[in-house]
């Protein structure tokens, strides 16, 4: 049965206080963790604690760390993540933002020496519920993907969000991977054992596959969004290319493209970046958020193809997730349940799911 959203909650921070985070980081990694499968982002939310755990006994992500700023402006932030995972520094770095273009009107914060962040929504999200434009976007360890025309991986799932607040109190939430789907969305059939749609994965050849296990372990390839040349892939590869521009190449931290990408001694070394921007620069808020909440509702009130399915924008499916599954609890397939389980158990954490 579906645990209740306080029981997941839980189960992740009882896991993370196991491995010897310390509890406060671990309130705000659970919160971020939980936050994604509340909304749907199944790929961001407990399906990574196996990867975590790896991480953690490899070395390759402490669980004590502090994040700190080493460099700042009344506009920036460089913060080093100590080599930790994300969530912490991430969360850090982005309340950093949000402080500056409060007092300034522009904030921006990078983060290096980190490690996976989870969703870049909850980011982005963090800034419009301050009445403020946000942006995040983040550099990846996982190599899976080939520029366009190309058959060799350079680049990983490189997402990146944006969110704005609304007069309606809905905000526009856009949270997507620079790939087809999210490479979490792969490890999820695979962990269940059920094949890929069209379109997700290229075999090591650049040929249509249907194997969830192609990309990881037999050589193979996610899709740049648009998913091939014809269907404009450059896009997603382009949007790639920004995103580590931004999140690695500003922070100082280890680009994919450099052979010790993920085997310098800090950790993981990924980059962030993190934009928050207070609409009142430019005119009053409140008259921004009103444009935002018409803007979304005449996109809302378009005429769909199929009556059963209406128009949405950005952050829809989100809320609409979020609403059901507090009410009826978090579904966690079998496969990763069972996973889940033993890493508790390893940890001594106990067992809340049940």
């Amino acid at each position: 049965m579906p645990a209740t959203y306080d029981n997941h909650r839980a189960q992740l921070k009882a896991i993370l206080i196991g491995w010897g985070m310390p509890e406060d980081n671990a309130e705000t990694t659970s919160e971020i963790l939980s936050w994604a499968d509340l909304h749907g982002v199944d790929s961001h939310g407990i399906s990574m604690i196996p990867g975590y755990d790896g991480l953690r006994r490899s070395g390759r992500a402490k669980m004590d760390v502090r994040p700190k700023i080493i460099k700042e402006t009344p506009v920036s932030a460089v913060v080093d993540g100590g080599g930790g995972l994300g969530h912490v520094p991430a969360h850090f770095a982005m309340a950093a933002a949000i402080a500056k273009a409060k007092s300034v009107g522009v904030g921006i914060a990078v983060v290096k020496h980190s490690a996976h962040f989870g969703a870049a929504g909850f980011y982005s999200l963090m800034a419009a519920k301050e009445g403020l434009v946000g942006m995040s976007c983040t550099s990846a360890s996982g190599i899976q993907v080939a520029p366009t025309f190309g058959k060799q991986a350079r680049l990983g799932t490189d997402p990146w969000s944006f969110a704005a607040p609304s007069g309606d109190g809905v905000p526009f939430l856009l949270d997507m991977a620079t790939t087809t789907v999210a490479a979490g969305r792969i490890r999820n059939k695979a962990n269940e054992g059920l094949p890929t749609p069209d379109g997700w994965v290229l075999d090591s050849e650049g040929n249509a596959s249907n194997d969830p296990l192609v990309a990881k372990e037999k050589g193979g390839f996610l899709t740049s969004l648009g998913g091939s040349p014809e269907n404009s892939s450059y896009k997603g590869y382009g949007l790639a290319v920004m995103v580590n521009i931004l999140a690695s190449c500003l922070s100082g931290a280890t680009l994919i493209t450099d052979p010790m990408h993920t085997k310098k001694p800090v950790g993981m070394d990924i980059g962030h970046f993190f934009m928050a921007i207070d609409p009142g620069l430019f005119r009053e808020s409140d008259d921004f958020q009103t444009d935002v909440a018409s803007f979304m509702g005449a996109l809302r009130a378009t005429t769909p193809v199929d009556p059963a399915r209406p128009v949405m924008v950005a952050g829809d499916p989100q809320w609409k997730y979020a609403e059901t599954r507090m009410a009826n609890g978090i579904p966690v397939g079998p496969g990763l349940m069972g996973q889940v389980r033993q890493i508790a158990q390893a940890a001594a954490a106990p067992w809340l799911l049940d």
